[in-house]
């Protein structure tokens, strides 16, 4: 009787975490793998009505006591432990129910975040991998910093003149670095986490690192940590943006999640290469005043735009950005456009767009480049300031923005960089960014660089073992 090959894989329940997560378990179904996915309830939930069913694919939840969403007043320490806790259980109970039913897991697979999940496996006695969802640049920089460079980036982290040269990296200053290194806040608490991701990685004899990243891109990064095998996997995209194989995998489902093609008859009137196309993630907020300025440099501009703003916190003032009392004025008859919502994959590849004004979230800093769009990059947080760097300074697809001594990105900067992405050096963009999208789908289709990564991994990781 045929093997049956089992992989548990693990996600953070945030939108930046799953959808890399998906195109993952995708591929790994593809290749004649039966994937569990688990994550917190009130992700699972979005997920059930938004992505269309696939075979070989289980969606599996657990509460982790926010099951109807995150709660006011609740912190990040309270957040993270009820994740950990309940977490650890679900991990747990699922991995001793697979053994108990004969049908064990031959691997468990975790993204970031989630220490914990590789602790469990490793205790369990089940092989785990870790899946790093952001580039490879990222992880080394978190890797020198607990080796060696944490004194010397925390006494200059406030200096901007200040910069430093991490082996096989290019030279950073201070905002170019992640935000958690500089930032004083809750969201600090990543940083103990990434420590023990390095401690977990530590009790494995050959560990190996799958990132969401391509040889092409980051081929020194990739390998410039001797004691970690990273092996690149990405660009985890939806195929129909990169091998073509299955074209319904488009948009995560989103058409199922809420259906308008009304952007895309609005952009099929536009020139090619016309319109800016403006969006901040699924996460990202920004204050009121920030979002005044990115409407004036909008408005000063002669490019029409498509910006996606979602419905805010009405809780925080100073979120409370009304779009409608600019609506009519950036509008212009229908010149521009302004929405609640779109499939940003669809959107990125279609022929009227000419620049992205981004945050740099690694989802869509990729999605970029694989769809060959020059950025503007508005880095918030996290890994968004390095990311931005990337993009401008070492792929030289982007521009990035800069703020004033208040930290706002001003009206006037805005129009700047978007007439000059748009203009002068419109062309030079567009020939980088299309160089990096050739290379990242030759990197995805079969037998390209990353196809065969993870080929490799399925056949050696995973069909190689079947008994522990």
């Amino acid at each position: 009787m045929e093997n049956r090959y089992r992989v548990l894989l693990v996600t953070f329940p945030a939108q930046g975490h799953i959808n890399p997560s998906l195109q993952f378990a995708k591929r790994l179904s593809q290749m004649g793998t039966e994937i569990t996915l688990l994550t917190a309830n009130f992700a699972l939930d979005r997920m059930v009505t938004t992505t269309p069913p696939v075979q070989g694919l289980t969606l599996v939840g657990f509460p982790d006591g926010f099951d109807e969403g995150l709660k006011l007043g609740k912190t990040m320490d309270e957040i993270m432990g009820g994740l950990k806790n309940r977490g650890s259980e679900a991990v747990e109970e699922i991995i001793k129910s697979s053994i108990e039913k004969g049908e064990p897991f031959s691997r468990v697979v975790y993204t970031t975040l989630l220490p914990w999940v590789g602790r469990m496996a490793h205790e369990l006695k089940v092989p785990s991998t870790f899946l790093w969802i952001q580039p490879a640049t990222l992880l080394d920089i978190y890797y020198y910093y607990f080796n060696g460079y944490s004194e010397a980036i925390q006494n200059h982290g406030n200096d901007p003149s200040w910069s430093v040269e991490l082996p096989g990296l290019p030279r950073l200053t201070t905002r170019d670095l992640p935000s958690f290194f500089v930032d004083s806040g809750e969201h600090n608490f990543a940083l103990e986490l990434f420590k023990e991701h390095f401690g977990i990685l530590e009790l494995e004899d050959n560990p190996k690192v799958l990132v969401n990243s391509f040889d092409e891109l980051e081929y020194e990064a990739l390998r410039v940590v001797k004691n970690l095998n990273f092996v690149p996997i990405g660009p985890l995209v939806p195929s129909a943006f990169l091998d073509g194989k299955d074209p319904s995998d488009n948009s995560f489902g989103g058409d199922l999640l809420k259906k308008s093609d009304d952007y895309i008859e609005w952009l099929n009137s536009r020139e090619k290469g016309s319109v800016i196309y403006v969006s901040f993630g699924s996460y990202s907020e920004l204050p009121k005043q920030q979002m005044e300025e990115i409407a004036k440099g909008l408005a000063a501009t002669e490019n029409p735009f498509l910006w996606v703003i979602r419905k805010g916190k009405k809780d925080n003032e100073n979120n409370n950005f009304d779009i409608n009392m600019f609506k009519e004025e950036l509008e212009k008859n229908g010149e521009n456009k302004i929405v609640e919502w779109c499939s940003q994959m669809e959107v990125l590849s279609h022929p009227s767009i000419g620049c992205f004004v981004s945050h740099c979230g690694w989802n869509s800093s990729l999605e970029s480049l694989v769809c060959g769009v020059p950025l503007v990059c508005f880095p918030i947080w996290t890994d968004q300031s390095t990311n931005a760097k990337l993009i401008e300074d070492i792929w030289r697809v982007g521009l990035r923005v800069t703020k004033n001594e208040n930290g706002i990105v001003e009206g006037n900067e805005i129009k700047t960089c978007l007439d000059i992405v748009m203009g002068e050096k419109k062309e030079y963009l567009n020939i980088n960014a299309q160089k990096w999208k050739k290379l990242a789908i030759e990197a995805a289709k079969e037998h390209g660089s990353s196809y065969s990564n993870l080929r490799d991994f399925v056949d050696q990781e995973i069909r190689g073992v079947v008994e522990y």
